[in-house]
């Protein structure tokens, strides 16, 4: 086995042992911070890789299955030509390449994805930030819908090997650690001996820090709405893996910090929608305000979350009587969870020698 693929997989394996323990906890953040330190570490946005087409969201964390009728496709999803979607070669011998899911949704992938990076182009102005998305279904979809190529991740390695790129950073924008990030580590690690110095960045919830600074960015985020008699729900994806126990970690951290009108179910995991229905009966609600807790505002946001067949989270809590208002946003517009990507991406920097 390669040497830097030895030293990948085994911090991978840490990871997911830290990440996704059995009781359901995240590493703590001196366990992550150490592992960093060795030289890679983390995660997102996960399990189900999209499998239909149209769009997606990654998460966050985790995959998004996209539509699979072409005629069902939503094209208004914005002008894909604003995107940069960074496979411009003159890399240098440093480059931070940024691993996303992907989503179709042409405006949220600017908004969130695109925002991400821009920050840490930002930041790391000595290092040539480039993209890469996981899911090549999106690829496809993108490329025949607007004529516009973004790099899979296998294109994005040979693209810094061509350029000679000898530091490799790379920063997932997932929102656990999982199985897709474990799937990242592997194909990373296959050409890690092609460089220098390969190292990863945290994905957005590992530590309990991270879980804390999510908590104040989301409660931030939605405090105009907290009225009293409104109940704020967060759709994340869910994943058959161990790492689904992030959402729960965030529901009992909510709770715990007395934010009891805020709740956080999934699409394809638990808590479903059954279940944070229920929770928002069980108090004195008027109205609810739903939203995505996931890095892009792809299609589970669109449609699972905001649409209008019966099964969707609207349809659901307007079946009930509730007033609803569906925020279509994801965690990527948000500057403070930026900032956590870059403060992961540093440490990562950091762990060079």
């Amino acid at each position: 086995m390669k040497k830097n693929l030895a030293v990948i997989m085994s911090l991978a394996m840490l990871a997911c042992v830290t990440g996704c323990g059995e009781s359901g906890s995240v590493a703590d953040t001196q366990d992550t911070e150490s592992s960093v330190a060795e030289t890679t570490t983390e995660t997102t946005e996960e399990t189900s890789e999209a499998e239909t087409t149209a769009a997606a969201e990654s998460s966050e964390e985790e995959s998004e299955p996209e539509e699979e009728e072409e005629d069902e496709e939503n094209y208004d999803t914005g002008d894909a030509s604003l995107d940069n979607v960074r496979n411009q070669d003159e890399i240098g011998e440093k480059e931070l390449l940024v691993l996303s899911f992907g989503t179709s949704y042409n405006d949220s992938r600017r908004l969130t994805i695109g925002a991400i990076e821009d920050s840490l182009d930002n930041a790391f102005p000595e290092y040539s930030v480039r993209r890469g998305f996981t899911a090549n279904i999106i690829i496809d979809h993108v490329n025949r819908r607007d004529g516009i190529l973004i790099d899979d991740v296998d294109a994005a390695l040979q693209r810094a090997i061509d350029n000679n790129v000898k530091t490799l950073v790379v920063q997932p924008t997932h929102l656990m650690n999982g199985l897709e990030y474990n799937d990242l580590i592997e194909e990373v690690g296959a050409k890690s001996d092609a460089f220098d110095k390969v190292v990863f960045g945290k994905p957005l919830l590992t530590s309990d820090d991270d879980f804390k600074r999510v908590e104040s960015a989301i409660v931030d985020w939605t405090k105009e709405y907290d009225d009293g008699k409104t109940a704020i729900c967060f759709m994340g994806h869910g994943t058959e893996a161990e790492s689904n126990a992030v959402y729960q970690k965030m529901q009992d951290l909510l709770t715990a910090d007395g934010y009891a009108n805020y709740f956080v179910g999934t699409v394809e995991a638990t808590p479903s929608v059954d279940d944070v229905l229920k929770l928002v009966q069980a108090g004195d609600y008027e109205r609810v305000i739903l939203e995505p807790l996931m890095v892009v505002a792809g299609d589970h946001a669109n449609n699972d979350m905001a649409g209008d067949e019966e099964d969707s989270w609207k349809s659901v809590f307007e079946g009930a009587g509730y007033e609803v208002e569906c925020l279509i946003r994801g965690l990527g517009e948000n500057e403070e969870i930026r900032k956590l990507y870059v403060e992961h991406a540093q440490a990562a920097i950091d762990s060079i020698q």
